[in-house]
């Protein structure tokens, strides 16, 4: 047997490995875990940090007001150091809109080792804790919530005995691009972290949402929520470890009218959602880079090449492999583009969108050799080699 089939058969072997062993990630039934009213509802504090976001805040501040909760609950809006006047809009949409309490104030400029994001989650949770809450919302600024969306994740984390439950937002898609990208995104993180072992006690698979999280008050102390975390540019995923680590309960599963309205129109906007944190999921770590690349490569770019090359050259062991291989590819992505409501005949191009995120993971190690780090909204934090985690 040619190398070439030996390839083409080694990325059949893993697609096989990918559907059968790997938590089964392409399955998009992971919602809400039944749930019931609690007797008395406990009272939650909703934490929003926000840097320039006034182009979104009309849009998702007025859903959070809007909470339909039993219990207590008020909102802490905190301004990151906006130049675009988002303090005061949100006070503006508190006072057209009314509802849940609204209360808006900024910590100032991040001391060296913070992301500027959690700094102002800390600051956040800081005004939030003088209220005694049992559970945080740890929620984006460019995230919507259904009327009844704090409820059922209390409702949730109660049922459960969850110290975290976490939805993953669904995001944006309009345009060419975000159909492309978007869905393809959510699939890659499930693929990384399976949602069924992130719930499971005992699995060492920890991840959260940074858009959506509910998080017990004791659970967040008792895992040092967020000065544990303080260097993360991959925040959720690293929150999400540290209540782990703790001995805490975790959940993390797809939303269902939980949404980010930020738009993403052009594929320059996605490179830098993807690029400014890739290089960071790998530890900054040359090696783990190359492996990404090779693996990439092998899983995602073989099987169509080599259905294509076995077709030209004539041989038949290596384009059935490689069929095979992208058949298998193409099934696991259909669930997820039918959960986005897209057309089934972007499956067969997974391979392309693949290649694009090879490009940017290698493009977010160069920025990072650059000297440049990873950068958001005005402010980079160049090499900041203790960094485990996602600033969203």
């Amino acid at each position: 047997m040619s190398a070439f089939v030996w390839i083409a058969a080694g990325s059949l072997a893993a697609w096989l490995w990918l559907l059968c062993c790997q938590g089964f990630f392409w399955r998009t039934d992971i919602r809400l875990p039944a749930r019931t009213d609690p007797d008395d509802w406990p009272s939650v504090c909703v934490v929003v940090p926000a840097r320039d976001e006034a182009a979104v805040l009309p849009d998702s501040l007025p859903s959070l007001l809007a909470q339909d909760y039993p219990g207590r609950a008020e909102i802490f809006l905190v301004d990151d150091g906006s130049s675009d006047g988002t303090g005061d809009l949100a006070r503006e949409l508190a006072s057209r809109h009314g509802g849940l309490p609204l209360t808006v104030d900024s910590p100032g400029e991040p001391p060296p080792g913070w992301t500027g994001k959690l700094w102002a989650v800390r600051h956040g949770i800081g005004l939030a804790r003088a209220r005694g809450p049992e559970y945080l919302l740890l929620t984006d600024a460019d995230i919507a919530h259904a009327p009844d969306s704090l409820r059922e994740l209390v409702a949730a984390a109660r049922t459960g005995g969850f110290d975290a439950v976490s939805l993953m937002a669904r995001l944006r898609v309009e345009s060419l691009w975000e159909r492309l990208v978007v869905p393809a995104f959510v699939y890659f993180f499930a693929q990384l972290y399976p949602f069924r072992r992130i719930g499971r006690k005992g699995s060492r698979t920890a991840a959260a949402a940074g858009g959506c999280v509910l998080l017990r008050a004791d659970a967040a102390e008792r895992a040092r929520i967020p000065d544990a975390i303080r260097h993360a540019v991959i925040d959720d995923v690293a929150l999400a470890r540290a209540v782990k680590g703790g001995g805490g309960h975790i959940w993390l599963g797809l939303a269902e009218r939980v949404d980010s309205v930020r738009p993403y129109p052009r594929l320059h906007d996605l490179w830098k959602m993807v690029s400014r944190s890739a290089y960071a999921q790998l530890r900054h770590n040359p090696l783990l880079l190359l492996g990404t690349v090779i693996g990439l490569a092998l899983v995602y770019l073989v099987p169509p090449v080599a259905l294509l090359a076995g077709l030209a050259a004539g041989s038949t062991a290596t384009a059935a492999l490689g069929g095979l291989a992208w058949l298998v590819m193409t099934g696991t992505y259909i669930p997820m583009l039918r959960y986005y409501g897209q057309p089934l005949w972007l499956a067969p191009l997974l391979p392309f969108t693949a290649f694009l995120y090879l490009l940017m993971t290698v493009d977010s190690a160069v920025q990072h050799y650059r000297g440049r780090g990873a950068a958001w909204k005005g402010r980079t934090y160049a090499r900041p080699d203790a960094v485990v985690g996602e600033e969203s």
